[in-house]
């Protein structure tokens, strides 16, 4: 697979990647979507390098996988940022003020 990051970057995952750091990759995808926090995003990655694959050790976070990663991370900003700005939205139609029932 051919990722490309927000700022150009293309990384073909089968020849730039090792098996462990495709793996690794995988289930920061997964995070992107579920993060409540760039915090919590960013201690899944520590987890995730900590515990390598099949919890075979600590895998390094060589250049092209902290692209990645940083990639991946501005993506959980962007969601929580839209996520924010629309419950903003909906207690202005709603008419509450912050800290008033939401």
């Amino acid at each position: 697979m051919i990722l490309t990051t927000g700022n150009g970057l293309s990384v073909d995952t089968e020849k730039d990647l090792t098996a462990a750091e495709r793996h690794i990759l995988q289930k920061l995808f997964f995070w992107e979507d579920l993060a409540l926090s760039v915090e919590q995003f960013r201690e899944k990655v520590k987890s995730a390098l900590q515990k390598g694959w099949n919890h075979s050790g600590p895998v390094v976070e060589r250049p092209v996988l902290k692209s990645l990663i940083e990639d991946l991370e501005r993506k959980v900003l962007r969601r929580l940022e839209q996520r924010d700005q629309t419950k903003e939205w909906i207690d202005e139609k709603s008419g509450l003020r912050p800290n008033e029932g939401g």
